[in-house]
């Protein structure tokens, strides 16, 4: 349970980052591809003892650590596109919708029980989800590029399933940890090739807050992901309802974190969002 609840806080904690770029005019890509080198570094440096050299004999997971790396990189790349052209608020609806894809791969995949308390649990999280993050009339929303928003949904979906996955079938000898770690290093190299053919070309130039910016980013990037994947292990449920509740939780408290440090605007449809979203965690609770 202590990992889940790590997790959570720590994907909260990336919302509130990544609200203080916007503050402090940071670089996004800069600080996300610093971020990965960071979470490499202190992947390795806290378990990097676990090494177990047999892993290069079994080396199908090598092949999912490339697969996750050009996810990370590349849903970012659509995500900042989408942003743009879309809107923040369609963009990210997309994105945590997204575990629809997840769920529905995890049950057909591992043969899940679906019990009605839990198709119930599941569809209030996905209420909670969406009014939460669905833009007010007086919100401006565009919707000229609908692909990347297909993408988004897909991709973030593929990501979260791939994880969950090599954890539960090729990590036998690797520690998910070292694996989260190879993962963000192979994602830092490819973002930093992005980096610096931009550099190159001129259209991108280097300052030191971005590189500070990543590494404050960095730190909970790495844990979020490796405490989800020690999470599936330690709660006793099921995959789905550990992503479920993840998922829908960090939605609830980025969202009162919102409200409260950066004094966003509360409307009666984020706060019905917000009761469902309470609602859900308790009957998926309830449901293992």
């Amino acid at each position: 349970m202590i990992p889940l609840l790590l997790s959570v806080l720590s994907s909260s904690l990336i919302f509130v980052i990544f609200k203080l770029f916007k503050r402090y005019r940071i670089d996004t890509f800069q600080a996300i591809v610093v971020n990965y080198f960071t979470a490499f570094i202190i992947g390795f440096t806290l378990y990097g003892h676990t090494w177990n050299p047999a892993c290069m004999e079994q080396t199908s997971w090598m092949f999912y650590a490339v697969v996750c790396a050009l996810l990370f990189i590349g849903l970012f790349l659509v995500m900042a596109k989408s942003a743009q052209f879309n809107g923040v608020a369609s963009t990210s609806i997309a994105i945590k919708m997204s575990m629809a894809i997840s769920l529905i791969l995890m049950i057909i995949a591992y043969g899940e029980s679906v019990t009605w308390l839990k198709l119930v649990g599941i569809a209030l999280a996905f209420i909670g989800v969406y009014l939460v993050s669905k833009p007010s009339k007086t919100e401006k929303n565009t919707s000229s590029a609908l692909w990347m928003l297909v993408v988004l949904f897909i991709g973030g979906g593929a990501l979260d399933f791939i994880l969950n996955y090599v954890h539960n079938t090729q990590l036998a000898l690797l520690e998910d940890s070292l694996f989260s770690a190879i993962g963000f290093g192979l994602a830092g190299t490819l973002g930093l090739c992005i980096l610096i053919a931009r550099y190159v070309q001129g259209k991108s130039t280097f300052h030191i807050k971005n590189i500070l910016a990543g590494i404050i980013l960095g730190v909970p990037n790495f844990f979020s992901i490796y405490l989800l994947l020690q999470s599936y292990e330690t709660t006793g449920w099921d995959d789905t309802t550990v992503l479920a509740i993840t998922n829908v939780s960090v939605v609830l408290l980025s969202s009162i974190i919102g409200f409260i440090a950066f004094k966003e605007s509360t409307t009666k449809q984020k706060i019905v969002g917000l009761i469902a979203a309470i609602l859900a965690i308790s009957v998926l609770y309830i449901a293992n």
